[in-house]
């Protein structure tokens, strides 16, 4: 039972995710933001996770109540959600998107540590659990696409309301775990993050999400720049997704054969693959289509990766404040930096130059890889 409880929150979850992500930029244009300014709305709500994963984490870890915090967090970005349509001006609406952030960006990564605690000894069986996430983002990322080809993209405030509430309807259901004795906290935080392996960690997740900076904030204004509808727009962005299900149902033998080197060395390389081919060929939609599928790379085998080695690393209470270093690392300082460069090199020098920038960020974190992370052996 427990499993379809985690699972509910992964799909609403990522559901609101798949309406935000593809679509906030396209809603900003509406309201008469351009390039720049949509990349520096888009970097604040990302940067948010610099800061509120990790006051939270704390809170969790000190209090032992993690899924009190996802409750709280869940209801609070729902209701400063609500205030998005009224917002007026760059600052109004930067205030009302800060402050959803904050809330929004502290529930996951105390999610995630109540799922692996869930998960005890089966910590391999996350991305099974995760992959109704990626349901959930196919459904909605695909279906606001034919909804955007006949009406206006304001109808994405009461999308995400709905959603926002059912996330917080799905984080009622989910029990507290046990607290983590004393025996089980492991070494000081400060300790763990001096180790080299770990620091190497941090920084390649940092580098991967900066790479992914243009395609979060941008590609669903490159590609309509290049004449696709929105209801193409919705399968692309689905496609992805779609990939990244097939990844997360074979992660669990594939992780306990290869290992966590090899893996990550293979996501970072096709991310810039990706990347490149986004920038290069946009006018060719069969490789849209495949550059698309190499998201179960650049992001599914990334993300199980990461969550596999945070979790080894930050072990008994410091897991909460683990997850939250690696949120607020990789999907806030990288997501942000990326963020707000492409929309400077976007206006700049161009789209295409700005995605072969981002291909260029993640074939470097693919040779800090090589040199930082050991080879193995693979997880047991």
């Amino acid at each position: 039972m427990i499993y379809w409880r985690l699972s509910a929150f992964y799909l609403f979850y990522f559901a609101a995710l798949g309406a935000l992500i593809p679509y906030w930029s396209l809603y900003l244009q509406s309201r008469g933001y351009g390039a720049v300014a949509i990349g520096e709305l888009v970097a604040i709500m990302m940067a948010t996770r610099i800061v509120a994963p990790n006051l939270w984490g704390w809170l969790a870890d000190h209090t032992g109540r993690r899924m009190a915090v996802v409750r709280l967090a869940s209801f609070l970005a729902w209701a400063a959600f609500a205030a998005v349509p009224a917002a007026r001006g760059f600052a109004g609406l930067a205030a009302v998107v800060a402050a959803f952030g904050f809330f929004w960006n502290a529930a996951l990564p105390q999610f995630e540590a109540t799922t692996l605690d869930h998960l005890g000894a089966r910590v391999h069986r996350y991305s099974r659990v995760r992959l109704w996430g990626s349901l959930g983002f196919i459904a909605s990322v695909s279906g606001l696409g034919l909804l955007f080809q006949h009406h206006p993209p304001s109808l994405l405030v009461p999308v995400m309301l709905l959603l926002l509430a059912g996330i917080w309807l799905a984080s009622l259901r989910v029990p507290e775990r046990p607290r983590a004795p004393p025996t089980a906290a492991g070494a000081p935080l400060a300790q763990v993050l001096r180790r080299p392996e770990v620091a190497t960690l941090l920084l390649v997740c940092l580098l991967m999400q900066v790479s992914h900076g243009a395609y979060y904030a941008f590609f669903t204004l490159f590609l309509e720049r290049y004449g696709y509808g929105a209801g193409l727009i919705g399968a692309l962005w689905a496609l992805g997704v779609a990939a990244e299900i097939g990844i997360f149902l074979v992660m669990p033998r594939v992780l306990l054969r290869l290992g966590p080197r090899a893996l990550l060395q293979a996501s970072l390389a096709l991310a810039a693959l990706r990347w490149g081919l986004i920038g290069g060929f946009p006018e060719h939609l069969g490789v849209i289509v495949f550059a698309q599928t190499l998201h179960a790379a650049s992001f599914g085998v990334y993300h199980a990766v990461a969550i596999d080695r945070i979790h080894r690393y930050f072990p008994g209470r410091l897991q909460g404040r683990g997850q939250a270093l690696y949120s607020s690392v990789s999907f806030g300082a990288g997501a942000a930096l990326g963020s707000l460069a492409s929309g400077y090199l976007w206006a700049g020098i161009g789209p295409s130059a700005t995605f072969y920038a981002a291909a260029a960020v993640a074939a470097a974190a693919w040779v800090l890889a090589g040199r930082g992370i050991p080879p193995g052996p693979p997880p047991r």
